[in-house]
Formats: C-alpha cells, sequence, structure tokens
C-alpha cells in the first residue's frame, strides 16, 4: 500500500489573504514534513456573520492564488462545494473524499484560545491531529483557555512533529515560532477596495479543479 499523503488544513477567511499566511504555512509545511497545505477559503466564518467588509468568495480565493504561487499550497473553496459551514463538518466530509490523504488541522494560538465557542470542537480533535502556531500575545490565553483544559493531556513534542502521522487522534501539537505581524484587517484598512484589483475570470479551485459555483461570484 502506499503511504497516505500528509496534508496541512490552514481554515479561513482570507480576507484578504496576506504574507503571513504564506509564512506559518512553509513553516509548517517544513516542521510537519507535509506534502501540501490546503487554504480552506470559507464562504463565511460562522464567528464572524454579518461582516460588512467581507469581499465576495471569488476575490478572496482569488488572493489566496496569487499569494501561493510557487509553493505547494493550494487555496480553495471546496467549503462552497461541499456546502459545509462548520469546520468539523468540513474535516469529516474531507477525510471521507480524500482517503488516501492524512489531514493535520493547522491553526494559529488566537484560534486555539476561542476553540472551544466551536461547533463541536472535541470532535475536530478526535478527528485529526492538531498543530498550533504561536502568535505573539496570545500564547498565554491560549494555554490557559477552556479547550486547552481539555487539550492538555494529548499535547505531543514539538521535537516529534514529524511523526504526527503515526498519532493516533486527540493529539495537539505546539508550534514556536515567530511569525511577522501581517494582518488581513491592516490590508484591509490600507486598501478598502482590494477585491476589485482581482481577476475572477477563469478561475478554478485548485484542490477540486472545477470552476466556482457561480453563486459565490
Amino acid at each position: 500500500m502506499r503511504p497516505m499523503i500528509p496534508t496541512g488544513l490552514l481554515g479561513g477567511s482570507f480576507n484578504p489573504a496576506h504574507y503571513s499566511h504564506r509564512h506559518i504555512s512553509l513553516f509548517a509545511l517544513r516542521a510537519l514534513r507535509l506534502r501540501e497545505m490546503w487554504w480552506l477559503v470559507s464562504p463565511g466564518n460562522p464567528l464572524k456573520a454579518g461582516a460588512r467588509d467581507m469581499a465576495p468568495l471569488a476575490a478572496r480565493l482569488s488572493s489566496a492564488e496569487r499569494l501561493a504561487r510557487r509553493a505547494p499550497i493550494r487555496p480553495t473553496a471546496i467549503e462552497a462545494r461541499l456546502g459545509t459551514r462548520y469546520t468539523a463538518d468540513t474535516i469529516r466530509a474531507l477525510v471521507r473524499r480524500y482517503p488516501k490523504r492524512r489531514f493535520v488541522w493547522v491553526m494559529g494560538a488566537d484560534n486555539l484560545e476561542q476553540f472551544d465557542r466551536w461547533r463541536d470542537w472535541r470532535g475536530i480533535a478526535r478527528s485529526v491531529t492538531i498543530a498550533v502556531i504561536a502568535r505573539p500575545g496570545y500564547d498565554e490565553a491560549a494555554r490557559t483557555s477552556k479547550a486547552m483544559g481539555w487539550l492538555r493531556r494529548f499535547v505531543r513534542p514539538a521535537a516529534k512533529a514529524k511523526d504526527w502521522t503515526r498519532w493516533r487522534t486527540p493529539a495537539l501539537v505546539l508550534l514556536h515560532y515567530y511569525p511577522d505581524r501581517g494582518s488581513a484587517t491592516r490590508l484591509r484598512a490600507k486598501d478598502p477596495g482590494w477585491h476589485l484589483s482581482h481577476d475572477k475570470k477563469g478561475l478554478r479551485d485548485r484542490v477540486t479543479r472545477r470552476p466556482l459555483p457561480k453563486e459565490v461570484h
């Protein structure tokens, strides 16, 4: 049997994508010995419902495509095609659809701080290994969060991160990395119309290899 393809999943609005997304992904690719990183460009974040400055999905996917060039990173809007809104549902669908891949969920320490607010967050932890990227200013809150109180017993040593495909879930690894201070919020403040410069014609999903559904343009 051929070994499963180690694949990272980084979810987010990518509103727009920025170099911190790329730098964190390249770090995770090395630290976890991944073959690919998939950027799950969300149709809409349930925790950010009603955001007035959310650009159209096609523009956000286009910005992710631009930042992912010349790297083993695949931006995808597969959640729009799957019809999933919550991460737990997306992960279950991906595990079923891609049985030849082994997925690890990659997120920042700021997301770990609020992880207990995610729907079926324990189910996520039982489905895939979780890799948390340290982020300045959030580490202490993340380590003392409600979710971490449950996850702490499943923490694995960072020195063994490349062995994550052998771990039984739940499994959590904390990766120490000092990222740059790139921010989608700052980019939107600097250029509110950023999405207008992205050409969406002929845009195809890098994972499904299909055009975006018309309703998300």
